[in-house]
């Protein structure tokens, strides 16, 4: 199988704020992986905080080049394979997975849902993010999204959350989620989570620092919401390290290694009796497919 790949630079409609930072633009890489006239594609969004960037995920994807073999199917050993070469490097991973599952559904002329063994009628609500901005703006994002999206994602970390989400919460009648990107202490955590409870909240994503597992415990046994992991859920392995600290887990492709490496996580997931959702970084409609045929 042959490999190529290019830049996919993304230019946001508009600043996507959240606690960690401000983003405009996301510099990912489109992958193809050619194979018997077939051509299946991929999408690296790499991300620092996870320790990948653009230019190691294409140093990455040029020593993955030789590990794929001739055989799009053989997806487990491949990425085994990969995993092997190289450790961390989520994003290039991912978008070598997606490729080869794109390879597959074509060979076969169906959905990679269906190599999943999935149902396209039992597809999970789509939530919209509203990210970081005064109040008054996040109000109005999310009165205007209330529109198309019956869930919303709340971004929050800053000094005025209560403010913000009490302000939606008049502006839209919407499901609220929020999300504070590791933010807060545990004490504070449980402070405000405590305090925005009654605007009646699906659930909190990542309150305290992603290594911070015990503040998650802590913040889980003193909260009435429940509590689901981003951050602190990379890996397979951080899937049982959660169970008995959270709710749920955030799957992200580009965190874990694409979708062969998700499917795995969502039924050790599942073995622990945890919530699952699958979340994203900045990407073009081709990896947000691929995650929502999982």
């Amino acid at each position: 199988m042959k490999l190529t790949m290019e830049p996919l630079n993304l230019t946001l409609a508009a600043p996507f704020r959240i606690a960690r930072g401000v983003q405009h633009t996301a510099r990912n890489l489109l992958v193809r992986i050619e194979a018997d006239g077939l051509v299946g594609l991929g999408e690296a969004a790499p991300k620092a905080y996870y320790g990948e960037t653009p230019a190691s995920a294409l140093d990455a994807l040029a020593h993955f080049a030789d590990e794929l073999g001739d055989d799009p199917f053989a997806i487990a050993p491949i990425m085994d394979r990969l995993d092997a070469t190289l450790s961390g490097n989520g994003a290039a991973k991912a978008a070598i997975a997606m490729a080869l599952y794109d390879l597959v559904g074509q060979r076969l002329g169906v959905p990679v849902f269906r190599l999943f063994g999935l149902a396209a009628e039992h597809t999970p609500e789509t939530s919209y993010t509203i990210s970081i901005d005064t109040p008054e703006a996040m109000a109005r994002q999310a009165h205007e999204a209330q529109a198309t999206y019956s869930v919303l994602k709340v971004k929050l970390g800053t000094p005025h959350d209560l403010a913000i989400v009490k302000a939606i919460r008049a502006a839209c009648a919407a499901r609220l989620r929020v999300d504070a990107n590791a933010a807060w202490t545990a004490k504070q955590a449980i402070a405000i989570i405590n305090a925005l409870a009654p605007y009646n909240l699906e659930f909190v994503e990542q309150p305290v620092a992603r290594g911070d597992l015990e503040g998650l415990r802590l913040v889980r046994e003193h909260v009435p919401v429940p509590i689901i992991a981003d951050e602190s859920c990379v890996s397979l392995e951080d899937v049982a390290r959660l169970a008995d600290r959270v709710d749920g887990i955030n799957i992200k492709l580009m965190k874990c290694g694409g979708p062969y490496h998700a499917l795995r996580m969502i039924h050790a997931a599942r073995a622990h009796h945890l919530k699952v959702m699958l979340g994203c970084m900045i990407e073009s409609s081709l990896a947000i497919t691929a995650a929502a045929h999982l």
